[in-house]
């Protein structure tokens, strides 16, 4: 556009299709005066500002603003039939406008009349009679602050899509409801979990093993970091994991195994805690090794709790780290709880504040349900928005035979 009254189609693209440029920015200019808007149109082309519409007045500029929505609208307030005040107002009204901004040019000096421009929905104002210097300084602050918005607006729809997809291939590794309720007659343990994804991802999952005579491997992994990254590392153990299940048995010779191939895999920086354990159906009994895992809490049928020891190195940091075998009781009636991390980070005590949460929740069962009870006990302390994933896998002996 040259300056003279009229229109150029919108172009956000650079010329050579790279990020876009502020003079590519589509600028409105609203005024019921020929001259002023061959002025400010010759001001913004001189500038380097190519892509200019104009409006003769407020109707003209709501079609024209609804046939191709402009980065700027530079309005005058005084104009006949509708206003630059309706203008601002009937913008605002729209959702689709609430960011645009919308700078008034206008005579007005009084306090009241600029509270009401403000009122009325005006980004900013541009006094009259128009000074140069004003002008494009307020128009480029705006278009940069615009564009700012936009691309964090773009970013922002970018990571949100990504993390969708995380979470739908993390619903997709987890244990199918099938595969758990299998365990019940083959190895007399009721399975269940809960889980409550952070709105970035904090890199937790879970999984079984299968293995032979009445035994079934189970892990929980929580990788470093949150977000995206921190999700497809967990997957990328996820598959390495799967991949050994031939050392599935040996719970210590597979978590060094493990840790050997993922220090291989990962970045320098990258590292996972994790649990890995074998429950032995007939024998009764829970043989884990740990890395750096929270400790698995066994809750016996008199009540009593215990807190298994999970220390060790992560996983990832170091070639050679060998881990070691512990073993827990699982008579029948006992529950075993697996937690990640975030959970105990969210309580303010630690572990002595989810011993004082699971007892709780024990005691109100009283004889009911206690996988439900320790669980909403725990919603309750951790809230409804968790600032990392929160996981807990429960597995209980049933008193039930099995295969009845």
């Amino acid at each position: 556009m040259s300056g003279a009254p009229g229109s150029t189609p919108p172009n956000h693209g650079a010329p050579d299709g790279g990020a876009p440029h502020i003079g590519d920015c589509r600028i409105l200019v609203v005024d019921d005066t020929d001259f002023n808007r061959t002025l400010i149109g010759a001001l913004l082309n001189e500038a380097g500002f190519h892509n200019i519409a104009f409006a003769k007045d407020g109707f003209d500029a709501l079609a024209q603003i609804e046939a191709a929505a402009p980065d700027l609208v530079i309005l005058d307030i005084m104009m006949p039939g509708m206003d630059g005040f309706e203008v601002c107002r009937r913008l605002r009204a729209d959702h689709a406008y609430a960011d645009l901004p919308v700078l008034v040019q206008t005579a007005l000096s009084s306090s009241d009349d600029r509270n009401r421009a403000f009122d009325a929905g005006t980004t900013d104002l541009i006094s009259k009679p128009l000074d140069r210097t004003e002008l494009l300084a307020r128009v480029r602050i705006h278009l940069e602050n615009r564009m700012l918005i936009r691309d964090l607006q773009l970013y922002r729809a970018r990571v949100e899509g990504e993390l969708a997809i995380a979470r739908s291939m993390y619903e997709h590794l987890l244990p199918t409801p099938a595969a758990c309720a299998a365990l019940r007659g083959s190895a007399g343990v009721e399975l269940r979990s809960h889980t409550v994804l952070s709105t970035d991802m904090g890199g937790d999952i879970w999984g079984l093993v299968r293995l032979e005579g009445g035994r079934f491997g189970v892990y929980l992994l929580d990788m470093a970091g949150r977000g995206v990254s921190a999700a497809l590392n967990a997957f990328r153990m996820h598959t390495l994991i799967h991949e050994m299940a031939a050392l599935g048995e040996d719970p210590a010779a597979f978590l060094s195994e493990l840790n050997d191939r993922a220090a291989r895999l990962l970045e320098v920086g990258e590292h996972a805690t994790l649990l890995y354990g074998v429950v032995d159906g007939d024998a009764g009994t829970f043989t884990y090794a740990a890395a750096a895992a929270t400790s698995p809490v066994l809750l016996l049928p008199d009540g009593g709790v215990r807190f298994g020891d999970a220390a060790g190195l992560p996983v990832g940091v170091a070639a050679g780290t060998r881990y070691e075998a512990r073993a827990l009781p699982l008579p029948q009636g006992a529950a075993l709880m697996l937690h990640s991390n975030a959970v105990l980070d969210a309580l303010e005590a630690g572990t002595a504040g989810l011993d004082a949460v699971v007892a709780g929740a024990l005691a109100q069962a009283a004889g009911g349900d206690r996988f439900d009870a320790v669980t909403r006990a725990l919603a309750a302390a951790l809230g409804d928005t968790p600032h990392d994933d929160h996981t807990l896998v429960w597995f209980e002996r049933v008193l039930l035979e099995r295969g009845a």
